[in-house]
């Protein structure tokens, strides 16, 4: 019977040691963890409305996607139908676009057109997008 209560004063002292090395780990962790640091990629939004009046949003980011940074840009409102293929956009800052009369949002990146969709198209760091008011004419 002493043994029994040597082994389970053992046992309980065994439990105490590891509760306190698991708090003290624990509190390390959070001590020197990596603290949060501002996006890696620094890009560039620029909206041409139709009346060719131009707003640039600056951000630094770490978004994947086109629309992941959209997202983040502070006064960047828009809206779209989304389908299979991503969200199709239809309003940028309050101006709505009407496919019967051939209206859409262009979307640039680098001065080229872009070869996706909002949520497909990659964001690198230096990127320079332009979101432009268009209207198709058949030439």
């Amino acid at each position: 019977m002493a043994e029994t209560k040597k082994s389970n004063k053992k046992a309980l002292l065994a439990v105490g040691i590891l509760v306190v090395v698991l708090a003290a780990m624990t509190a390390a962790f959070f001590l020197f963890r990596p603290k949060p640091v501002e996006g890696s990629k620094s890009i560039t939004i620029e909206v041409i409305n139709s009346a060719q009046e131009s707003k640039i949003y600056e951000l630094k980011t770490d978004a994947e996607y086109l629309r992941q940074a959209m997202e983040e840009a502070k006064g960047l409102e828009f809206s779209g139908t989304e389908s299979e293929f991503g969200l199709t956009l239809e309003t940028v800052n309050g101006e709505d676009t009407d496919f019967n009369n051939g209206s859409y949002w262009a979307l640039y990146v680098n001065d080229g057109y872009c070869d996706y969709g909002l949520d497909s198209q990659p964001v690198y760091d230096g990127d320079a997008f332009q979101i432009v008011y268009t209207i198709y004419t058949a030439e």
